[in-house]
């Protein structure tokens, strides 16, 4: 696979592991140079994830932001975001990995995938993205919002990926 080109399964990323299984996120970091837990917080989202969780303006929700690197380098800024009323009391809001990964808890708080949703944007960085991925002034990136939604359309999980372009990405889904 070329140097520039990720490939990606979607669907490993929102659906449960088996017990101790690492997580999707640990275990492609692992293959590709690892990963840093930046910050978990109770935050105001970015508008689009907002939207997204179908919060109101100003309303908060849980995050949790990775540093995706590649031989040492940071190569993609992963945030996950949360609904409040999901994320409190659980360890979403514990900085620490979560054993198995976010899927495998919401699996098991009665959260599953039954809709994901994924819009891929091509756009020049903002300050913080060109800071955290060492990034000259002008410089695009691509950026992954993934909604998931449970069988009754409510959204409980937002990622929003930020990654250094130019880059390739390939998706495979599978439907049963």
């Amino acid at each position: 696979m070329a140097e520039n080109q990720r490939r990606n399964d979607s669907l490993a990323y929102i659906a449960p592991r088996e017990p101790g299984q690492a997580d999707a996120w640990s275990e492609e970091a692992r293959q590709r140079g690892g990963q840093q837990l930046a910050e978990v917080a109770e935050v105001v989202p970015p508008r689009e994830v907002a939207a997204a969780l179908s919060l109101k303006a100003g309303e908060q929700a849980a995050a949790r932001r990775r540093i995706i690197l590649l031989d040492g380098q940071p190569i993609e800024l992963a945030d996950s975001y949360y609904p409040l009323e999901i994320a409190r009391g659980t360890a979403l809001l514990e900085k620490k990995k979560i054993k198995g990964g976010a899927p495998t808890l919401l699996a098991e708080l009665g959260y599953r995938p039954s809709r994901v949703s994924e819009d891929l944007e091509f756009r020049e960085a903002d300050d913080f993205e060109r800071d955290a991925l060492s990034l000259p002034e002008g410089s695009s990136v691509l950026a992954l919002l993934r909604a998931t939604t449970a069988e009754d359309g409510s959204p409980f999980e937002v990622q929003l990926m930020v990654m250094k372009a130019p880059r390739r990405l390939h998706y495979e889904i599978e439907v049963d």
